[in-house]
């Protein structure tokens, strides 16, 4: 499976962003879906993940800011980030999980830089 972000960039504190995460598969052929970020000197850490039951699950930090969801006919999803801050600033990796049999495969995509600063 082949994950492509796209949509990080620039933005001044206050501001929103919206993430895109495009498989090369058929997202509901997925077990979840999500998105991790990772700062310099940080552990990578869990931003939103979408199960195909559509189970959410945030950050207890960003729940209410962010927004996880997907378009089944893209084999997409998104991350909208609103109220930006310039704690914020990572690099936002795109992730999926699939059970088949016992066998677990975890994908991740090459990630997308966002920056938030004035």
């Amino acid at each position: 499976v082949w994950l492509e972000e796209s949509g990080g960039g620039l933005a001044q504190p206050g501001e929103s962003l919206r993430l895109s995460c495009e498989a090369s598969t058929s997202i509901l052929s997925l077990d979840v879906m999500g998105w991790y970020r990772r700062t310099p000197g940080k552990e990578r850490e869990m931003v939103a993940t979408l199960s195909n039951h559509d189970m959410k699950n945030y950050a207890d930090s960003l729940r209410g800011r962010f927004t996880i969801s997907r378009d089944n006919v893209q084999n997409t999803v998104y991350l909208e980030m609103n109220n930006l801050k310039p704690e914020d600033t990572a690099v936002y990796y795109c992730y999926a999980k699939r059970y088949s049999g016992s066998t677990l495969e975890e994908h991740w995509g090459q990630g997308t830089q966002v920056t938030v600063s004035s």
